[in-house]
């Protein structure tokens, strides 16, 4: 079964697939009541935690399954303390977990893949933001 965590961006509310869950449980389908979500509120804090060195590593976490952050700097060919800096930021963020393997940490990702939905609206945007807005 694929795990999805959904990542809302913006402020508004947010009834994307209220409609879909519905009439899925009105079908008898088994339903997740509380899926996993993410909302983000600035179009800045979006692009720092999903800039293309953050997709490497994620990649990298779900394809190599590395036992440390510094095997994870090793696969990704770049210096341990960036790497160190970027996965404490997506685990602050709930993106990946930080396992204890001993005196390492050992990240790992929970979920298959990601859905975007949300209105940005091109006024009044914060962009200033860093702190994530978990419903």
């Amino acid at each position: 079964m694929t795990q999805t965590l959904h990542i809302t961006i913006g402020t508004r509310p947010n009834r994307t697939g209220l409609e879909e869950r519905l009439a899925s449980i009105d079908d008898g389908e088994a339903v997740d009541p509380n899926p996993p979500r993410l909302s983000i509120e600035s179009l800045a804090t979006f692009g720092r935690l999903f800039r293309p060195t953050n997709l490497e590593l994620l990649e990298a976490i779900v394809e190599y399954e590395p036992a440390s952050i510094r095997e994870l700097a090793r696969i990704v060919d770049r210096h341990p303390p960036e790497v160190t800096e970027n996965v404490h930021e997506l685990a602050d963020y709930g993106l990946i977990e930080l396992e204890d393997e001993g005196r390492a940490k050992r990240p790992t990702v929970w979920y298959d893949e990601f859905e975007f939905t949300g209105d940005v609206p091109l006024h009044g945007l914060d962009t200033d933001s860093d702190a994530p807005v978990v419903p």
